[in-house]
């Protein structure tokens, strides 16, 4: 039997998280002398409702399993994005709830794909709401949780495996609370320091503080419409281009840096693998744009290739320059890039950079193995043996990914996309990176999309934030039977 209470339970005190955040927003708009109903009322409702549940659960059972952390995982981005959604629609800024749900789910996913055609009218206080879901989601409201259930009693590997069903799970301490407790100090490190180099290069204070957020969360959401291209800095460019190469860094990485034990980060393949896809698309790109002969200077076609291959391969979806305009041939680079994501681990999207190293090391293995077919010839990760269970899960997952796109590109075409905006909306979507390609593009947004489409485009976001199977195992009938 699924044990509900507790479902309910965690979900409740989720809502008085998200309610604590509604608050912080509404105290941003009493600085700038906005209204502050849009943010309240959804505080008090969602605060009201939080509650509600925790006291009504006051008799529960405190055993948590697979099925229930699988369960929790997968409606608490849904919960989320129902009571976020308030703050767009109370506003009359977005006064449809499917727009507002699309902006906010696309939020909390990290997935950057805005509906909104002029972002600069917005309040502060909802420009705030709609960076701070990004960075609650980058890391993952579960994996903060982690953090508070043990001292409620409830083991929390369970949420943990669910939200992070990457092949490698690294671990910082051998106790999932402290390990929660060290992910979201980096986490919140770094933030703090790109606000200060951003504030010094030139934004004001609450831009810098926004788009910190987003960056360390992957999210691409920016309280600018031009995205990053109206700051026209080399400095705060350069400057997010790092910490995006950092958010796409599996934070295991990032805390043995902090360590000081640097050899852990260059001796891990996929951290290599990760630069080395960087610099090799960022060299084709820069070439490609150098020899239309745009007028730009070297390091200025440099910097918006290097910026835009950043952004795609971290699924961050920060914009410096329309990539669609330097030709077809950096297109399909771009479009190809979108797959990739970041590291296992980051707060990135997409197919994740170890997958794909697994599967073409597993390719190459058949080579041997069809020489040697008596033989037992492993794939290496980092020098050690890759468990097959984990070279299964893999190939399924790759597998799954490619049919859902392919699928998804059917369903968006039949409501009338052309091919190009079909394939990228939903690689945009499902690889949670924003912009994508067609009417979808960095220099578009998602607000021409069909009703049935937001709400099919958000199904797919909260697929790929949580990797596929957290969401898909709900859908079988297994997971149901006792």
């Amino acid at each position: 039997m699924i044990n509900f209470k507790i479902i309910f339970r965690v979900l409740g005190l989720l809502l008085l998280i998200e309610s604590l955040f509604l608050l912080i927003s509404s105290f941003v708009s009493l600085i700038y002398g906005e209204e502050l109903l849009p943010l309240l009322i959804p505080f008090f409702i969602t605060g009201i409702i939080g509650v509600s549940a925790w006291l009504f659960t006051a008799k529960w059972s405190k055993e948590m399993g697979k099925k229930e952390g699988y369960l929790i995982v997968s409606l608490v981005w849904v919960v989320f994005s129902f009571f976020g959604a308030l703050p767009f629609v109370l506003s009359g800024h977005v006064p449809s709830y499917t727009d507002a749900f699309f902006e906010t789910m696309s939020g909390f996913t990290t997935t950057g794909a805005s509906i909104l055609n002029d972002i600069e009218i917005l309040p502060k206080g909802l420009l705030f709401w709609r960076s701070i879901i990004q960075w609650m989601g980058g890391m993952g409201m579960i994996v903060m949780s982690l953090a508070i259930l043990p001292m409620l009693g409830i083991a929390g590997m369970e949420l943990f495996v669910a939200e992070v069903p990457g092949p490698t799970a690294d671990k910082l301490h051998p106790r999932v609370k402290q390990t929660a407790q060290r992910l979201w100090g980096i986490y919140v490190l770094f933030t703090m320091v790109e606000i200060i180099l951003l504030w010094i290069g030139g934004m004001n204070l609450f831009d810098a503080v926004n788009h910190s957020f987003t960056t360390m969360a992957t999210g691409g959401y920016s309280t600018k419409q031009a995205s990053i291209a109206y700051y026209d800095s080399p400095f705060i460019q350069y400057v997010i281009i790092v910490f995006m190469i950092i958010a796409g860094v599996n934070f295991s990485l990032s805390y043995f840096a902090l360590k000081r034990k640097f050899y852990k980060v260059i001796g891990n393949e996929e951290f290599r693998y990760y630069l080395g896809i960087i610099a090799v698309f960022t060299i084709a790109i820069t070439a490609i744009i150098v020899f239309q002969d745009t007028g730009d200077s070297f390091e200025k076609s440099f910097r918006d290739a290097l910026f835009q291959v950043v952004s795609l391969i971290t699924t961050t979806g920060y914009v410096t320059a329309d990539y669609l305009s330097w030709g077809s041939l950096a297109a399909i680079l771009a479009f190809s890039i979108m797959f990739f994501g970041g590291s296992a681990g980051s707060t990135g999207g997409g197919i994740k950079i170890v997958r794909i190293v697994l599967l073409f090391k597993n390719s190459f293995q058949e080579f041997k193995r069809l020489l040697h077919p008596n033989a037992i010839i492993p794939v290496r990760l980092n020098h050690k043996a890759v468990d097959p269970k984990i070279i299964t899960n893999v190939l399924a997952f790759i597998v799954f990914y490619l049919l859902i796109f392919v699928a998804g590109s059917i369903v968006m075409a039949s409501m009338g996309l052309d091919i190009d905006s079909a394939m990228g909306s939903v690689i945009a979507s499902l690889g949670n990176i924003g912009p994508g390609i067609g009417s979808v593009g960095p220099m578009d947004n998602f607000a021409h999309i069909p009703d049935a489409g937001k709400w099919f485009l958000s199904f797919l976001m909260m697929l790929g934030r949580l990797e596929l199977f957290t969401v898909m195992i709900i859908f079988t009938p297994y997971f149901w039977k006792k």
